[in-house]
């Protein structure tokens, strides 16, 4: 199949990033979510993001314009009638996910293969909610897209292997570094990253530490670029708390149980950067 045309659903920082990196890979990209102010939030984001790489002289002022050639705005899932991939982008939660694919499943053309980017939920679930398992795959980006080269390809049950070649040789014509990884909750990436997360907030709950030592001893002890409560902040303290309780969930050990001040924290509104708030203040 030739692909050239994609459907990103959910406007947010992972959506935007999503289109914008396959607008720049020369495909025609319908940017999509439930409200007009949010497609223009998604492609406000885009601007700001390719004004940067302008002003570093990564690219010019033409190349940008170029990219916005490539994008349009959508509010309706019927859309999806012109597309050849879906790149589904929204919250990350189940019911949510399924109403978005049995849409799909009426709208998209029989050819079209619709991939989810879920963190951490099932690809063969997901594909249950639609009359072609075989087209459903997982393409889990990492935020922000446009700097991260990773992209988990994840297999359901049922995925044709055409569908993974597709998806892989996408994935690389976007700058990206594809890794097979099989249905499991949490995949590889989170699998690993929300236990540390969610340990690192014990350490904090138990008063091992201060947050700040916290993140400096994994700074500047083991090179990460950044301690794993900003990285929470970063991600979403409802994402992480939302993945730990999928971990959980998925395997019944509770290695993977979330941290009491996580869900003390969520509850509050303290959800990180997004809020204002998180392990630390933002203005």
């Amino acid at each position: 199949m030739d692909i050239k045309t994609v459907m990103v659903i959910g406007a947010g920082q992972m959506g935007a990033g999503i289109a914008q990196v396959c607008a720049q890979a020369g495909y025609k990209v319908y940017l999509n979510d439930l409200q007009e102010k949010l497609v223009e939030k998604g492609f406000e984001q885009i601007s700001i993001n390719l004004s940067r790489q302008v002003d570093k002289g990564r690219m010019t002022e033409d190349e940008k314009l170029l990219v916005f050639d490539q994008l349009f705005k959508s509010t309706n899932l019927q859309q999806a009638q012109y597309v050849d991939v879906v790149i589904e982008a929204a919250t990350e939660n189940m019911e949510i996910k399924a109403s978005i694919f049995r849409e799909l499943d009426k709208y998209a053309p029989e050819h079209a293969i619709l991939a989810t980017n879920t963190s951490s939920l099932p690809i063969t679930e997901i594909a249950a909610f639609t009359k072609r398992p075989e087209k459903v795959i997982g393409m889990h980006f990492m935020n922000p897209v446009p700097v991260m080269k990773l992209v988990e390809i994840i297999r359901g049950l049922a995925t044709e292997d055409d569908v993974y070649r597709e998806i892989e040789a996408m994935a690389i014509k976007l700058n990206k570094v594809p890794v097979e990884v099989n249905d499991f909750p949490g995949f590889v990436s989170n699998r690993v990253l929300m236990p540390m997360i969610n340990e690192a907030v014990y350490t904090l709950y138990e008063g091992v530490a201060s947050k700040e030592a916290i993140d400096n001893v994994m700074k500047l002890g083991m090179n990460h670029p950044m301690g794993p409560l900003t990285l929470a902040d970063f991600i979403g303290l409802d994402t992480c708390l939302y993945i730990m309780e999928t971990l959980h969930e998925g395997f019944g050990d509770d290695k993977y149980r979330p941290c009491p001040l996580l869900r003390k924290y969520v509850k509050a509104g303290w959800l990180g950067k997004k809020s204002g708030r998180g392990f630390y203040v933002y203005d």
